[in-house]
């Protein structure tokens, strides 16, 4: 049997103004900002150029905050990997063609949406790194 091969998406937890940036993708779930690395490219690398993409945001990259196996409904299991991100110079995020809505959430309004628990785990490693 051959090992299981999974595609990477590296997603960013950033924060402005105390509250997180999420993007309802086409399934109606919140999300954090990323998105897949391309062949050869170094995944922190790929963190900063997605949330770019997504938000029109430059960040830097501090650290891992987690990683899983997420089975998406039906399309097969992705490997996450979330980071702690912190927004350069102070531009207002911007909503990409890619997702349906942008939304900056408090702290205390993150159990409540409707978005993958590895998510809201990552929120809550970044939280309690302070």
């Amino acid at each position: 049997m051959s090992p299981p091969r999974f595609p990477v998406s590296v997603k960013g937890v950033v924060a402005i103004d105390g509250k997180f940036c999420l993007l309802r993708n086409e399934r109606d779930e919140w999300e954090l900002p990323g998105g897949r690395l391309e062949a050869g490219e170094d995944p922190v690398a790929a963190c900063v150029r997605e949330i770019d993409e997504e938000l029109g945001l430059a960040v830097r990259v501090a650290r891992i905050l987690d990683s899983w196996l997420y089975d998406i409904r039906g399309a097969g299991e992705v490997l996450i990997v979330t980071y702690a991100c912190a927004p350069l110079a102070g531009v207002t995020p911007r909503l990409s063609h890619e997702h349906k809505a942008l939304g900056l959430f408090a702290p205390g309004e993150i159990a409540g949406l409707a978005m993958p628990e590895g998510y809201k785990r990552s929120i809550a490693a970044w939280l309690a790194a302070g």
